[in-house]
């Protein structure tokens, strides 16, 4: 968890210290935040196999490059508030709150259904960051509406290929990365939407499944982990 940096020798106009301190702390996990998300896609930009390659490869380099602004961006006002951001990787990982992305070379829809769990998580900080410090800096507070924009906007790409024509989501209920791309891919959705089908039963078996009548099966339990 990133640590609570000393209160700066001085911020900006209309902020005391103790206030700035406190806005350089939010902003500073929600870079280290900002700063895996470009490395995350990145890296599903560089695995993607399958027969949506191309789109998923090329649909992502513009959401790195704009996730990288968003995090100069954030840097760049920590250092205005009077603090000192650190974009190490040793700080990045010393500090932040969640674990490397677990999914490595993959059908391009089974990373989109990991990658949206990685939104949402982006997503849901960023939304409460935003909460915390809209009653102490209207500017960080635009700021970060401003990143939300964008991730939101980013993450509706995502989901455009994960979503039925009923409006349900391939990876719906899925609580780690890899349970969201098992369930997004595509044998998993093609299982989802085909039912089994039914084989001819040969007139004598009708027989004797008539004078015995018909044997139930229990259905094997699904196992989730």
């Amino acid at each position: 968890m990133s640590p609570s940096a000393p209160a700066p020798r001085y911020t900006v106009p209309g902020l005391d210290t103790d206030e700035g301190r406190r806005v350089i702390d939010l902003l500073s996990l929600r870079l280290h935040a900002l700063n895996d998300l470009s490395l995350t896609l990145k890296h599903i930009h560089w695995n993607v196999v399958g027969p949506h390659f191309i789109a998923v490869h090329e649909m992502l380099d513009p959401q790195t490059a704009a996730v990288r602004d968003m995090a100069d961006a954030a840097a760049e006002r920590i250092s205005a508030l009077g603090g000192e951001p650190h974009g190490t990787p040793g700080a990045l990982v010393a500090e932040r709150t969640w674990d490397d992305y677990s999914v490595g070379r993959a059908d391009a829809i089974a990373h989109l259904g990991a990658l949206d769990l990685v939104y949402t998580g982006v997503i849901e900080d960023h939304r409460q960051a935003l909460a915390e410090v809209s009653e102490i800096d209207p500017v960080t507070e635009d700021l970060l509406i401003e990143h939300l924009r964008g991730l939101e906007q980013f993450q509706w790409f995502v989901r455009a290929h994960l979503e039925s024509s009923a409006g349900t989501l391939a990876n719906a209920g899925a609580d780690t990365e890899k349970q969201a791309a098992r369930a997004a891919a595509p044998q998993s959705a093609t299982a989802k939407r085909t039912p089994a089908k039914k084989t001819a039963v040969p007139a004598s078996a009708k027989k004797t499944a008539g004078r015995r009548g018909a044997k139930k099966t229990t259905a094997s339990k699904r196992v989730t982990r």
